[in-house]
């Protein structure tokens, strides 16, 4: 047997997703206006179906479905490639928007999109067979990053990642390392971005690209200096 689940989700108006989902590379391959408006995208494995209704509303939406690959890293660059191009820079906030790739300490490497009709499509690898949440670090400052990842990149609790991530760096009797340092800013900065808050994002930035690194340093944290240089860009 071959069965296969197909989530069907809800939009205000049909156009808007299907424009969307074109810029990510999918293709429609069904559509329908009357009597009810329907319509069904498709990119490799993957088939979405929408559905309009007048009275709903994206903001308020909690629809959402897990999409498994073995190539995220892909899917996450052609998404923004694609965005980029039709919508002239890649959406971070409001919607649609997506979100950065992140190694979750549930065991995989993840990204969340979410469409116009406020569907968020949580995309990732598994990168252990362990699915549950590795126990939260005792030190102060990787407890803080563990916590804020989470709430920023899982749950999309922004203002409750700026809190947590705010909270450690205010302390004063003790200080992180400059991995640390630099890994907190640049959540600071990209949490501040999807709240709108341009000038909490510029400052963190700044300081983040003033912390000087060894190349050990520089090879560990290579993957939040990529994302240190996509804000900044």
């Amino acid at each position: 047997m071959a069965e296969r689940t197909i989530p069907i989700l809800p939009c205000r108006t049909v156009q808007p997703v299907i424009d969307f989902y074109v810029a990510l590379g999918f293709e429609v391959t069904f559509r329908q206006k009357s009597p009810n408006p329907y319509a069904v995208v498709e990119r490799g494995g993957i088939e979405l179906q929408f559905f309009a209704m007048k009275r709903y509303e994206p903001a308020e939406s909690f629809s959402t479905c897990y999409v498994r690959t073995d190539d995220v890293d892909g899917l996450h660059a052609a998404f923004r490639a694609g965005l980029k191009a039709a919508y002239g820079k890649v959406p971070a906030r409001g919607l649609p928007r997506i979100g950065p790739l992140k190694d979750m300490s549930y065991g995989v490497r993840q990204f969340l999109v979410t469409d116009p009709g406020g569907n968020c499509l949580r995309i990732g690898q598994p990168t252990s067979e362990d699915r549950h949440h590795r126990r939260a670090p005792e030190e102060i400052f990787a407890r803080a990053l563990h916590h804020a990842s989470l709430l920023a990149d899982s749950k999309e609790d922004w203002e409750g990642a700026a809190k947590v991530v705010d909270r450690v760096l205010h302390l004063r009797d003790e200080r992180p390392t400059p991995v640390q340092l630099l890994r907190l800013l640049v959540l600071r900065a990209d949490v501040a971005v999807r709240l709108g808050d341009e000038e909490t994002a510029a400052t963190a930035l700044a300081e983040a690209a003033a912390i000087r690194l060894t190349p050990e340093e520089r090879e560990s944290a290579a993957e939040d200096l990529g994302r240190l240089e996509e804000l900044t860009g």
